[in-house]
């Protein structure tokens, strides 16, 4: 039974744009050993916070009827109050505070209480990024104890700040290229930057983590007796020439391309993962994702949702490199994570010797996601804009003109097509993408405004 505790971040309620599909209310999978029943409002309470002024909503949960967990209306423009009055209304809100020396309690997200032999001890590599901080936000809520290691370079504190000081919780500043040992159960290893702006940058550094990060955990797998997953990337694919790609496809791939560093690093993870299999016996899993959307992406990541989402709220031209023909298949990040908690915990025989595709069938050309990308964007900001006129005064981030898109060069090494195989994890772990792209994208917008109405800036 979850406790009665107030998420640390209100989420935001508002209608789903496509309401011939409503979004689910649970996540919820029982196929395997592990419980992923999780509400999904508790899951966006921690992701969609509230900058903008929201009123008083109620998360309703089915765990426990009786249980409501409320989200308290933001004031817009908070008095500012001297240190004296702050530190009075500080002693007055603490439990039992009778003298100024006293210990903040800091209130977290309600979690499920596991008995000791159901909770295991998980490390999550890259635990503060995009993936693994949601990966870590649903291991969390299912009652396990999750330590994460990143060294920070694409990943945030931020994505996981609402968790820091939980008893169940650890944040390990560290990089995988250097060797780490701790006593864990499984290791989910997903460290390695994924955006072409960040493993570009730094080539040699995304090969050495691909590497000997890999190897390094492989080792702590094997001493530790932990199960392993390496979350991969339809990148290995190359520019495909079977559509869609199934996971017995080698690829066509360019070994010195500018994205080689990252497909190749993946490809020798790959190798080394069912080397420690074979050779070592260590229980192995390989997930290869393909294009992944949703909140906590880095604006600047230079990916399509993000470059499309942001030019879209700011009224700038939206750039599509070629005609905008070349078709890419997105999944939402909710269901991704769906595939890496049931992959993990399946003992399926067909899934311990060979990867897994984990992605959407929602295919669609690069200038038809701008499209929609635009169309939820400017529904959003009818909104938005008359209230952020009504509180503020001065400079709008958000911007009320329509984008327009225009073209630029091809890039080189950009796949034509890429959609994925997903017969083989529908057969062997009951798993498909269940969000829309039209709910998934709301969310998404949801989450760039705020983060546009906090100030930042790229």
């Amino acid at each position: 039974m979850l406790p009665s505790l107030q998420p640390t971040t209100p989420f935001r309620n508002s209608p789903s744009i496509d309401a011939l599909s409503p979004r689910p209310n649970r996540v919820q999978h029982r196929r395997t050993e592990s419980n992923l029943d999780v509400p999904v409002e508790l899951l966006r309470s921690v992701i969609l916070s509230s900058t903008t002024t929201t009123t008083t909503s109620t998360i309703s949960t089915d765990i426990n009827p009786a249980i409501s967990y409320t989200t308290p209306k933001q004031p817009s423009s908070p008095k500012l109050q001297s240190p004296e009055q702050q530190l009075q209304k500080d002693i007055a809100n603490r439990w039992d505070a009778t003298t100024i020396a006293y210990t903040p309690v800091q209130v977290f997200p309600p979690i499920r209480h596991l008995p000791g032999h159901d909770r295991k001890r998980i490390l999550v590599t890259g635990g503060a990024g995009f993936v693994g901080s949601h990966l870590v936000d649903r291991l969390m809520f299912m009652g396990h104890d999750v330590t994460v290691l990143d060294n920070f370079f694409s990943g945030s504190k931020t994505a996981v700040a609402h968790w820091i000081g939980h008893p169940n919780f650890e944040l390990i500043r560290h990089d995988v290229v250097d060797p780490f040992m701790i006593e864990c159960d499984q290791i989910y290893h997903l460290a390695c930057p994924a955006s072409p702006v960040a493993y570009q940058y730094n080539s040699i550094k995304t090969m050495k983590t691909n590497f000997l990060g890999t190897m390094n955990m492989l080792g702590l797998a094997k001493r530790t007796k932990a199960r392993f997953l390496l979350s991969s990337t339809s990148e290995i694919y190359g520019s495909p020439e079977q559509h869609p790609q199934k996971e017995t496809y080698w690829g066509n791939v360019n070994p010195i391309g500018p994205r080689a560093c990252y497909d190749e690093g993946k490809r020798v993870a790959e190798a080394l993962t069912y080397g420690y299999g074979r050779e070592n016996g260590v229980e192995v899993r390989v997930a290869r994702i393909f294009n992944t959307y949703g909140p906590r992406m880095s604006p600047s990541d230079g990916r399509l949702v993000s470059n499309f989402m942001m030019a879209a709220i700011r009224g700038d031209p939206i750039e599509i490199y070629g005609d905008g023909s070349q078709t890419r298949s997105l999944m939402y990040i909710f269901d991704l994570i769906d595939g890496l908690i049931l992959l993990m915990n399946s003992s399926d025989e067909s899934i311990i010797d060979s990867p897994v595709n984990i992605g959407s069938d929602n295919e669609k050309s690069v200038l038809d996601w701008a499209n929609l990308i635009v169309k939820i964007v400017d529904e959003l900001k009818e909104e938005e804009l008359p209230q952020q006129e009504e509180e503020e005064e001065g400079y709008f981030p958000i911007q009320s003109k329509k984008s327009i898109i225009v073209h630029k060069p091809a890039l080189a090494d950009d796949p034509p097509r890429r959609k994925p195989d997903t017969s083989k994890a529908l057969a062997t772990l009951n798993w498909k993408p269940r969000w829309s792209a039209n709910q998934g994208l709301l969310d998404t917008a949801k989450f760039f405004f705020d983060l546009v109405n906090s100030g930042y800036s790229s």
